[in-house]
């Protein structure tokens, strides 16, 4: 398949990781289920990564067993979850945090630019009392969001401000924390002060496969292995999903490729804002480009090989770059949907 723009889900693995993969491949046998010399440097590598040498690292496959073990393990069953209407963990994971959780349910805030708000925070914080109702324990920020945006600083301190006088825990959905980094220039430690649980990302950034879960709040990770074990998320060769993320994290790969997905967006974003019939739907500040497109232009471009998801409606789409996107797909995309934007 030529470079699309339907997900970042669907570049390959990239050479860093690949490499470091190879590498703990042909270094012959090694102990099983992550009792292996990778796994303990990947785990050292991400508390690195976040100037957090106590906090306790998990691996696991993919993000929707990243967010729903963490969510899961905050929660009881009567307990609810507030997070954004949009957000992956209740848009797109087939309950799995209500499942693993016995019974948790997400309180949805409906709130501009897929950012929760402290408003928002506030009053679903509040909205219920006494054991007639869910009781609620945490609040699960998407970042970079599922809308392409990016919370700054001052944001994303405001609504962990509000979570903390409420007495709940916090979660991060990081499948792209990486380009939220990279877009807010800060210190990796920076982006996540506040956080009780991290779901942080390496699938959308260069990995071939896997998540990992980042307990900042050590005490909230007690018997998470059996909470793994027990979801099917322990892997028995865990060398050979770790290993990856010390070609990733090392050398400063992750940022580099987040820095890349994202400049291919705002390339993006330049090439098609002017041209007929077109609006950006949201502000581009990950690598993830939303726009206004007729239906007859998505059918043509279709028509001519592209993919790409319709997401909002029937002329919102979404169109994603990954780290691998070459400015040569980009220009390509860009003079097809120009040639059909013009004719329509």
């Amino acid at each position: 398949m030529t470079q699309q723009f339907a997900s970042d889900n669907n570049a390959g693995i990239c050479p860093a990781a690949l490499s470091a993969l190879i590498e703990a491949n042909a270094a012959g046998h090694a102990v099983g289920y992550g009792d292996d010399p990778w796994t303990s440097k990947a785990a050292d590598a991400v508390r690195d990564v976040f100037g957090a040498p106590a906090a306790k690292v998990f691996f696991v496959f993919n993000g929707t067993a990243a967010n729903a073990l963490s969510l899961s393990q905050l929660c009881k069953p009567y307990n609810s979850i507030i997070a954004h209407a949009v957000s992956h963990v209740d848009t797109d994971e087939a309950g799995a945090c209500s499942f693993f959780s016995g019974g948790a349910t997400i309180l949805p805030a409906d709130t501009p630019l897929g950012k929760l708000t402290p408003e928002a925070v506030e009053r679903l914080a509040t909205r219920f009392s006494g054991v007639h109702h869910v009781k609620v324990r945490a609040v699960s920020i998407t970042q970079s969001t599922e809308m392409g945006t990016v919370y700054s600083l001052a944001e994303f301190a405001e609504v962990c401000g509000v979570a903390r006088q409420h007495g709940l825990k916090v979660h991060v959905d990081g499948a792209r924390l990486a380009n939220a980094i990279a877009t807010l220039g800060c210190r990796p430690a920076e982006a996540v002060r506040g956080v009780d649980v991290l779901s942080f990302g390496g699938t959308k950034n260069g990995l071939g496969f896997g998540e990992c879960v980042v307990f900042f709040d050590a005490s909230l990770a007690e018997e998470f292995d059996w909470r793994v074990k027990q979801a099917g998320q322990l892997n028995s060769k865990m060398r050979l999903a770790t290993a990856p993320w010390l070609g990733l994290l090392g050398n400063g790969v992750w940022l580099a490729n987040a820095r890349h997905s994202n400049a291919m967006a705002a390339r993006l974003r330049d090439g098609i804002a002017d041209l007929p019939g077109v609006s950006i739907m949201f502000p581009v500040q990950a690598n993830a480009v939303f726009a206004d497109i007729d239906p007859k232009v998505q059918a043509a471009l279709r028509a001519k090989g592209w993919t790409f998801y319709t997401f909002l409606g029937d002329t919102g789409c979404r169109l994603m770059c990954a780290w691998d996107t070459t400015p040569e797909t980009v220009a390509r995309f860009v003079r097809d949907f120009a040639e059909e934007a013009a004719g329509t």
